[in-house]
């Protein structure tokens, strides 16, 4: 089977580095096309040995990037077109459907209940999704979450198909050596309480309170991990209260990492995200809107106590699969309840046991789920493939 996947962008992102790790578990001969921003993914699917076509679109009206992506379509042959959020999801059906192609997936990577992709979720926009989506052959829900939303939004049952996001789930094993290299690149002291959150820098994410709520903790320190328009705003927070010493913010970190020659980090690369996880004591995800809730499951993976507003990934399972994560209202004066009690734990007890949770959202069974999507869509298959529940 050969496969062209569509994505809008490369930049650092969760569905961008989802796609990564896709391409490296899938048994398939796959493409990249991305619309625009060929980025440190690209140059990581590219290192990986993966093919990526950047298509120069210059905005979302660039209407004249549809004969050429069209024409692209055409020239590989594909079996299967595989479109990834909204901008891509819009032009890539309607180029694979003008170039021939009737297997066409779409992944939603990024619907929340109030926005998607950080665009209001507005009648005008549901509408043009979902003529969007009737030119497909399956959709498919990073999260049971997800799936009970697309239904509400008008798309039909049996053209969704649950297909969680995954994690290469070994390579976030806690290290006690990365965690204090860590520690001395950031200049964190090795018995300094850090709290740690990853994600881009936006509103929506709300990591304002975390500023706040860590500058209310004396002595703790935040380590940000990410990059995006609330930066200086941030920066700005933490000085007004008094923690700008306590607030760092490393920039985003690409995951998996870039590969050298030696296939190891050079000795001036910034530490990874493994790494970075180490250097933390606790994570917390202040966004009261998410489709999946990466991060979290990538910090309960590294060992780590985990605070979270919103994780469809773990809302969708028993509480047991995640017994060290607990949901939270997010408030400023909660979060300083919650971290305070977490710091005790924190001068107490090593690193926890990784839970169920992670093993049921490894990459390989991600991959697996999404092949069977394939196989259906491709057969011209209907029936549904909703995820099973963690033992």
């Amino acid at each position: 089977m050969k496969v062209l996947h569509v994505i809008t962008g490369l930049g650092i992102g969760g569905a961008e580095q989802q796609l990564r790790l896709l391409l490296r578990q899938l048994p398939v001969d796959s493409d990249v096309i991305t619309l625009t921003n060929p980025g440190a993914v690209a140059d990581g699917i590219v290192a990986d040995g993966g093919r990526v076509t950047d298509l120069a679109m210059t905005g979302n009206r660039d209407l004249g990037a549809l004969p050429r992506l069209t024409r692209l379509v055409r020239q590989g042959r594909y079996d299967l077109v595989h479109t990834h959020l909204y901008r891509a999801c819009l032009y890539g059906r309607f180029a694979a459907r003008f170039a021939g192609v009737r297997t066409i997936v779409a992944t939603e990577h990024s619907l929340g209940a109030v926005q998607i992709e950080g665009r209001p979720l507005t009648a005008s926009a549901r509408g043009l999704y979902l003529a969007g989506e009737r030119l497909g052959t399956a959709t498919v829900a990073v999260s049971a979450t997800v799936a009970r939303r697309l239904e509400r939004w008008g798309v039909r049952p049996d053209r969704i198909h649950v297909v969680p996001n995954g994690i290469e789930a070994g390579r976030f094993a806690f290290d006690p050596a990365a965690r204090r290299a860590a520690r001395a690149r950031l200049g964190l002291a090795p018995d300094a309480f850090v709290v740690g959150a990853v994600g881009r820098l936006t509103g929506g994410k709300r990591f304002d309170r975390l500023v706040r709520a860590v500058a209310r903790l004396p002595g703790a320190q935040l380590l940000l991990v990410g990059e995006g328009p609330e930066r200086g705003r941030l920066l700005r927070l933490a000085e007004e209260c008094g923690a700008a010493g306590r607030v760092l913010l490393p920039g985003a970190c690409q995951d998996p990492p870039p590969v050298t020659r030696t296939g190891a980090p050079g000795p001036h690369d910034p530490p990874d995200l493994p790494a970075l996880l180490a250097a933390m004591d606790v994570s917390v995800s202040t966004s009261h809107d998410e489709a999946f809730g990466l991060a979290s499951l990538e910090a309960l993976a590294a060992g780590l106590p985990v605070l979270y507003v919103a994780c469809p990934a773990l809302e969708d399972l028993p509480p047991a699969a995640a017994p060290d994560a607990r949901r939270i209202s997010g408030s400023v004066p909660g979060l300083v309840e919650e971290l305070g009690r977490l710091r005790s734990w924190h001068q107490e007890r090593a690193r926890l046991p990784v839970p169920p949770a992670v093993r049921h959202y490894d990459i390989s069974h991600s991959a697996e789920q999404l092949m069977a999507v394939y196989e259906r869509a491709a057969r011209g298959r209907a029936a549904p493939i909703r995820e099973v529940s963690c033992p």
